[in-house]
């Protein structure tokens, strides 16, 4: 009885913060006290508390240096002209008649470039639904393409923080799971891409706004060797050098970009890396372009710190027996495979964002993967195709809620947002292929 009461306290305190707009650290730090509360009242003692939270939160370590990196190189990126030149040619691609097509491919690239659907969604995501407004588009139809794209990136992208965090809780090769993920991915995307194309015709680009563009060029130098700390990333990854070294590297890259191409001074790049982007501009790109940085990671850095230690309570004590009992049982009825969709989505509503959802549904079929002997690039693969995805697809959870904020639009994408339903719906009939290990 009292284990179901914290959960519903807990649950309470992230929708509160949902609806008043509060970081969901202070919620998580409110339920994780209740939790040692709890464990203590079942007798555990103090030390052996703080040991249990020690263990879950080491585990986070390797994900929020990736965390950091990534503060690090989405400034970069912003202030050497990576991003704006990204953001130049996409919008002159845009074919008026099938600007929603358009927008769930640029958002695609993007996304696999920064690894992040919120950064995707800040830069890229804010063009298209501009665009999108002025042209008379459905806000639902094009918010669906471009979330549905910005989670392209943010599942299998190098510079994916997701892919980091389930590669460490699995304990896997970041680049194994990659392969894989691309390896499922292929029916998924096609099957969307036809898709929106089919929606297109009925979806047309009325007008194009041409000003986005103009302040871009007016702003920033567009030569070709901008996009090398990008490129950088890319031919590293595929020499499969660690992720982390090849983001130092791009780092470093972008930061002599800047200085000598865009002319920033060292001094003005080394304040970008730690608080962010800033134009000295007032244009409309400007407003869209800042941000990044150390200090921009702060938030997400502490939400998987906090997600991390219930882990470790929930692994050291028998909390969550009845619910992992119950588990246990839907995996024998009706397999491994939708025992994870169907955990994952609950965890998804229950977690209120994507890293409390992965870090359940990890913490629940772990030890039910590992009982069956099967391996664990199979449960990171399974981990990948549903909770990561359906954590966008649940209105209240913050990975579609902030998107679909951050585009000025509601829980009306969803029906639209076809790469997310699609990757789990596909995999659920070709999940019995080979796998790389």
């Amino acid at each position: 009885m009292a284990t179901t009461a914290v959960f519903a306290l807990f649950f309470a305190a992230l929708l509160a913060a949902l609806t008043h707009g509060v970081t969901l650290v202070w919620p998580l730090a409110f339920g994780l006290a209740c939790f040692v509360l709890l464990a203590l009242r079942r007798g555990h003692s103090l030390p052996a508390v703080a040991r249990m939270l020690r263990a879950g939160a080491a585990r986070s370590l390797i994900v929020i240096k990736i965390f950091v990196l990534i503060g690090a190189i989405t400034a970069v990126w912003r202030a050497c002209g990576t991003v704006p030149f990204i953001v130049y040619h996409g919008i002159a691609l845009i074919h008026p008649q099938y600007f929603i097509l358009s927008a769930f491919l640029l958002c695609c690239l993007v996304s696999f470039l920064l690894g992040t659907s919120f950064g995707t969604a800040g830069t890229m995501g804010i063009i298209m639904i501009i665009l999108a407004r002025a042209g008379g588009v459905d806000i639902a139809v094009a918010a669906g393409a471009i979330i549905a794209g910005a989670y392209f990136g943010d599942r299998c992208s190098p510079l994916s923080s997701s892919a980091s965090l389930i590669a460490a809780l699995t304990g896997t090769g970041l680049y194994t799971n990659l392969r894989n993920m691309f390896a499922s991915a292929w029916l998924p995307l096609a099957l969307a891409a036809a898709g929106y194309a089919l929606l297109s015709p009925g979806h047309p680009l009325t007008a194009v706004d041409d000003r986005i563009a103009a302040e871009i060029s007016r702003t920033f130098v567009l030569s070709p060797v901008v996009v090398a700390p990008a490129a950088l990333v890319l031919a590293l990854a595929a020499l499969r050098v660690d992720v982390e070294k090849s983001m130092m590297a791009s780092i470093l890259t972008g930061l002599a970009v800047g200085v000598l191409i865009q002319h920033h001074g060292p001094g003005d790049m080394l304040r970008f890396l730690v608080f962010g982007y800033e134009s000295a501009d007032s244009g409309f790109f400007a407003a869209i372009i800042r941000g990044g940085g150390l200090i921009s990671m702060v938030n997400v850095a502490l939400i998987v710190l906090l997600s991390s230690a219930y882990a470790g309570i929930f692994a050291a004590t028998d909390l969550l027996r009845d619910i992992e009992t119950a588990f246990a049982a839907l995996n024998r009825r009706v397999g491994l495979y939708a025992g994870t969709l169907g955990i994952g989505t609950l965890s998804a509503a229950f977690g209120c964002n994507q890293t409390m959802a992965v870090i359940l549904t990890h913490q629940f079929q772990a030890e039910a993967y590992d009982r069956q002997r099967v391996s664990p690039y199979r449960l990171a693969l399974d981990l990948e195709n549903t909770v990561i995805l359906i954590s966008a697809l649940i209105p209240w959870n913050i990975a579609g809620a902030v998107p679909a904020a951050i585009l000025a639009a509601d829980s009306g994408f969803i029906p639209y947002a076809f790469y997310l339903w699609l990757v789990p719906l596909t995999y659920w009939f070709t999940r019995r292929r080979k796998i790389a290990e």
